[in-house]
């Protein structure tokens, strides 16, 4: 016999599939799914698209109505808490009560101080039933980027790298392609796709000269940011073709490029902005402050950004502690004398030592890949 615990985790499972659906429309609004279920059956299932759209339990509750049926008196999986105020859409609580849903399953509390336990409160008061959390864990990982934004003003920082056995990032000469094969560069491919923004250091760039765009796999690219502490970077950079700026309501928009500089030389700034990068001028001792970059994107609502710069820009992120999680792939190669991943950390006692939490490792092809959450990124 099915528990009710075990059918709330199997409807709940299903509402995150559908949120997923949202990954490249729903931003800067958190990903959302909603499944509807009454006398054992899906009576109507949905996601929030896009931002602007109907929110998950609207679109689920047209699902509903569109196959005739009738949700008085069923119950609602939600991946987060329905909001309660009227944003571009009326709020979600208010017509769940009106359409007579009776239960409300909930996966985590919005952590948006517009809402925060307060569409719970309108669903209670009207005599819902609430149950929460429900996969609170996995809830809240889908919308990691979201909740960072929401609780610390910044957005979710994943480091990336890749290196060999002995941790070297790039030969003595700069060279570093490849250091991994085609499966992993399709995986961190992917990754950059799931993440609102990617980020590299001008010494990347010149060193490499890459586009940063969303290659051999599906997806759109994400905004491209450039620390470039001197404004060093050449306006026939591949990073900069097809850079278009694409703005909304002074909101960045994905494929855009994004120059973050402590330089304030017009006549450079006018090159690179002619080329179609944006340029910002920020706090600069002596390289760009991480913590003015990082709430200067969460300004623009950029919820993720993934960091691909060499060890020193790494470095920079680790020393602030404005990390949160590690994308490592380790190849099977030895590549001696170089540039390694840890060459701008020291520390003197190993309880100083940088750590990670909740590890794991998948193969990669013929290369490794270890993630894991950074013990100094604060839990969600």
């Amino acid at each position: 016999m099915v528990t009710r615990h075990k059918a709330d985790e199997y409807y709940m499972n299903r509402a995150l599939s559908l949120a997923w659906r949202g990954m490249d429309g729903a931003p800067p609004n958190p990903k959302v799914g909603c499944v509807l279920v009454k006398d054992g059956r899906v009576v109507g299932e949905g996601y929030h698209a896009r931002c602007g759209g109907p929110h998950a339990e609207v679109a689920a509750l047209d699902d509903a109505a569109k196959k005739g049926e009738d949700v008085r008196g069923a119950t609602a999986y939600v991946t987060l808490e329905p909001c309660s105020h009227f944003g571009k859409t009326p709020p979600c609580a208010p017509r769940l009560v009106e359409e007579g849903v009776a239960r409300v399953v909930v996966g985590s509390v919005d952590p948006n101080p517009k809402v925060r336990g307060r569409g719970l409160e309108i669903l209670k008061a009207a005599g819902v039933e609430v149950s929460l959390p429900c996969l609170e864990k996995e809830c809240k990982w889908l919308n990691r980027g979201f909740f960072r934004r929401q609780t610390l003003n910044r957005p979710w920082v994943t480091l990336k790298a890749a290196t060999g056995l002995d941790g070297r990032m790039a030969l003595p000469s700069g060279e570093s392609k490849w250091i991994t094969g085609e499966t992993a560069r399709g995986w961190a491919h992917l990754m950059r796709a799931e993440h609102d923004a990617v980020l590299v250091g001008v010494g990347t760039i010149l060193a490499d000269d890459p586009q940063l765009t969303v290659r051999h796999t599906c997806g759109k690219s994400p905004l491209r940011i450039i620390l470039d502490t001197n404004l060093s970077l050449p306006p026939d950079a591949g990073v900069l073709k097809d850079a278009g700026v694409f703005k909304k309501a002074g909101i960045f928009r994905k494929e855009g490029c994004l120059i973050l500089t402590g330089c304030g030389d017009l006549e450079k700034k006018r090159a690179l902005e002619r080329a179609g990068a944006e340029v910002c001028v920020l706090p600069a001792r002596p390289r760009v402050d991480v913590d003015a970059a990082l709430k200067e994107l969460a300004r623009r609502d950029i919820q993720s950004v993934m960091v691909e710069g060499g060890p020193r820009v790494l470095s920079a992120f680790i020393e602030t502690e404005r990390c949160d999680s590690l994308a490592f792939f380790m190849s099977g190669s030895l590549m001696g004398e170089g540039r390694g991943l840890g060459d701008e950390l020291r520390f003197d006692f190993m309880k100083d030592v940088v750590r990670l939490r909740e590890m794991r490792t998948r193969r990669a092809g013929n290369d490794l890949l270890v993630e894991g959450v950074f013990r100094c990124s604060p839990v969600l």
